[in-house]
C-alpha cells in the first residue's frame, strides 16, 4: 500500500506524512516547507488519527487553508484531495479510502464547512475567552464588528449562520454555547506562545493566545 503523502505540483516534491502531526508553512522548523509569502510561516498541520488524516488551518495567514477549492477551518481528507495553502497547491495520496468515517458523536460528525469571514467570525468570538490563560466572556457581537472592521449586522447574520452549521438550538446564552461548541470541535485550537509569537510580523487574521492543551478543560469554563 502507499505511504500516506502530500505532493507538491509546483516542483512535484513528495512528502510522506509523519504518524501523528505533519506540520506546513514557510518556517525553517516545519515538515512541509513551501516557499512563498502567501505561505505563513506555521500556516496548517495535517494530523493522522489511524487509517484517517485532517487537515487543520492554524489561523496565523491571511489567506488560508483550501481543500478542492473551498476555505476550511477543519476538514477529513481523502486520496487525490487537493490542498492549498496560500497560493501553493498540494495533492493527498496514499490514504486509505472508505465511504464513510463512522462517528462516535453524531452531534459532532465532523468540521462543518466555513466561509473565510465565518472563521474570522469564529476566532474573534473567541479571542477574549482565550486571552492570557484567563476567563472573559466571548466577544459580543459589537465587539465582532469592531475588530474585523464590519457592521454589527454583518456580525449578526454570520452568528446566525454559524448557530445553524454548529446545531446550536436558541435559548438562553446562545453566543456563549456557540463558543463552547466552537473549543470542544477545536475549530479554535491552542497554538504554543512561541509560535503566536513568531506570526506576529505577519499580515494574519486574528491570532489567538496559547490556552491549555485540553479543549474540555476549557469548554466548562465558557458554559459556567
Amino acid at each position: 500500500m502507499e505511504t500516506p503523502h502530500i505532493r507538491i505540483e509546483t516542483t512535484g516534491a513528495i512528502f510522506r506524512l509523519r504518524p501523528d502531526v505533519t506540520t506546513i508553512g514557510r518556517g525553517r522548523s516545519v515538515d512541509v516547507y513551501l516557499d512563498h509569502p502567501s505561505v505563513s510561516k506555521l500556516h496548517a498541520e495535517i494530523v493522522r488519527r489511524g487509517p484517517y488524516a485532517y487537515v487543520s488551518d492554524l489561523g496565523l495567514s491571511r489567506h488560508g487553508t483550501r481543500v478542492n477549492g473551498k476555505v476550511v477551518a477543519q476538514r477529513l481528507l481523502e486520496n487525490g484531495d487537493v490542498l492549498s495553502f496560500g497560493s501553493q497547491r498540494c495533492r493527498v495520496g496514499g490514504l486509505a479510502s472508505e465511504d464513510a468515517l463512522a462517528e462516535t458523536d453524531p452531534r459532532r460528525s465532523a468540521a462543518p464547512e466555513l466561509t473565510r469571514r465565518e472563521v474570522d467570525v469564529v476566532a474573534a468570538l473567541c479571542k477574549p475567552a482565550l486571552r492570557d490563560d484567563a476567563f472573559v466572556a466571548p466577544a459580543t457581537a459589537r465587539d465582532i464588528a469592531a475588530d474585523l472592521v464590519v457592521t454589527e449586522a454583518a456580525v449578526k447574520q454570520h452568528l446566525l449562520r454559524l448557530y445553524q452549521k454548529l446545531k446550536i438550538a436558541e435559548g438562553p446564552n446562545r453566543r456563549v454555547r456557540l463558543a463552547n461548541e466552537i473549543v470542544a470541535r477545536g475549530l479554535v485550537r491552542p497554538l504554543p506562545v512561541a509560535a503566536v509569537r513568531d506570526s506576529s510580523t505577519e499580515a494574519a487574521m486574528p491570532t489567538l493566545p496559547a490556552v491549555p492543551a485540553d479543549a474540555a478543560q476549557l469548554a466548562p469554563q465558557i458554559a459556567s
